[in-house]
């Protein structure tokens, strides 16, 4: 018994890194919006599904500012950092008078710095787009290759893919640089299905070209704008407030080190009482759940700080994450909650806090908590 169940943890452990293997071989893609009222993210969307057609290529969309807006406020914020981390970018834009929309244009302000460091050159880049009219629609497009251009960036056209499905007895957005939506137009779902699928197509073809060209140029995952900047002005940058790190309340210790790795384990603590207490569908509600996930992540980075002596620049790497929510047996969108601590780990440590992750559901956690967050950092 004890032969097969260290065959079994093997077979496991072999399983696991193969998968890990995989997803490192796969091409990254940002899809990178900027969007008002929800047209460019229904584009968007269709984009990264055309671009996960593509077996080896993986897709992620992010908005260039928050949002207010119910459709869009879950999104992520992507951080001018990051960009160069990619395999190619998709950007999409309302279209301001014939230009890129205003929240767009001041994001790609701050990009001289990847520019001078010719971060992006060489990098495959597409273009979608979404008008409140069919007015300015290729002006605008094409302003937006233009700062493309100036960085170097492989530009990817649509061409005519897709047209054939066009419903033609309705007005619809395209060109042949990248895909468009008429917004207003009134009594006509919006984006419509014809503008849907050309994005659809847009998305296959830009995953094509960005497999094709992975690989061949220098992908700057190292690459920061901001090397001299430490944790703790990113922290201040982005309004992030670590509580005060929970202390232990029985026998153990908040966080354990064994060699560079920093083990710690955290429920949804906030002010000395439990955050959103409860079980999922029971007594609190999914945005409740995600809530005490961000603080408990919180919390789990105080502690970090602690066990790094105050120096949140020594982590190295966020390892791994597990999250274990209260739930009941038919629950089954856990991942979903935990992209609350997941997304948090990127905001603050960037590049390094992207991390392997594991998610489950519990019939109980400790202090009647929704969330318990387990992890592992790699420090100096």
């Amino acid at each position: 018994m004890k032969t097969f169940n260290r065959f079994l943890a093997v077979l496991i452990l072999t399983i696991i890194s193969n998968t890990i293997m995989a997803q490192n071989n796969k091409a990254k893609v940002l899809v990178l919006i900027h969007s008002d009222n929800g047209g460019t993210y229904e584009l968007a969307k269709q984009i990264s599904k055309g671009i996960e057609n593509n077996s080896n290529v993986q897709s992620v969309i992010k908005q260039v500012k928050s949002s207010d807006n119910p459709k869009l406020k879950d999104i992520p914020v992507a951080s001018v950092d990051e960009l160069s981390s990619y395999d190619a970018i998709a950007f999409g834009s309302p279209v301001y008078f014939g230009n890129i929309s205003t929240g767009m244009s001041e994001f790609l302000s701050k990009t001289v710095n990847l520019w001078t460091n010719h971060a992006l050159e060489g990098m495959p880049a597409t273009v979608f787009m979404s008008a409140g009219s069919g007015a300015g629609n290729e002006l605008a497009v094409q302003a937006f290759w233009n700062s493309l251009s100036v960085h170097g960036m492989v530009l990817v056209s649509n061409g005519i893919r897709g047209v054939e499905k066009i419903d033609k007895n309705i007005t619809q957005g395209n060109t042949v640089l990248g895909a468009t939506s008429l917004a207003s137009v009134k009594n006509v779902e919006r984006p419509s299905v014809g503008e849907k699928e050309i994005a659809f197509e847009q998305g296959k073809n830009f995953a094509k070209i960005v497999f094709a060209l992975k690989g061949t140029f220098k992908k700057n995952s190292e690459f920061k704008i901001s090397q001299n900047k430490s944790i703790e002005k990113v922290l201040a940058e982005k309004n992030i407030v670590l509580p005060i790190a929970p202390k232990p309340v029985g026998n153990y210790s908040p966080f354990v080190r064994s060699g560079n790795l920093v083990f710690i384990n955290q429920v949804a603590l906030k002010d000395g009482k439990i955050m959103n207490p409860g079980k999922l569908g029971v007594s609190v509600d999914e945005n409740q759940v995600k809530e005490a996930t961000k603080q408990t992540m919180l919390n789990v980075i105080a502690v970090l700080k602690d066990a790094v002596n105050g120096d949140l620049d020594k982590v190295k790497k966020v390892v791994q994450l597990t999250g274990i929510f209260n739930t009941k047996d038919d629950y089954t969108k856990h991942a979903y909650l935990m992209n609350a601590a997941s997304y948090l780990a990127v905001e603050v440590f960037g590049e390094k806090g992207k991390h392997a992750r594991a998610t489950l559901g519990a019939p109980s956690i400790p202090v009647n908590s929704s969330v318990e967050i387990q992890a592992i950092f790699e420090v100096e």
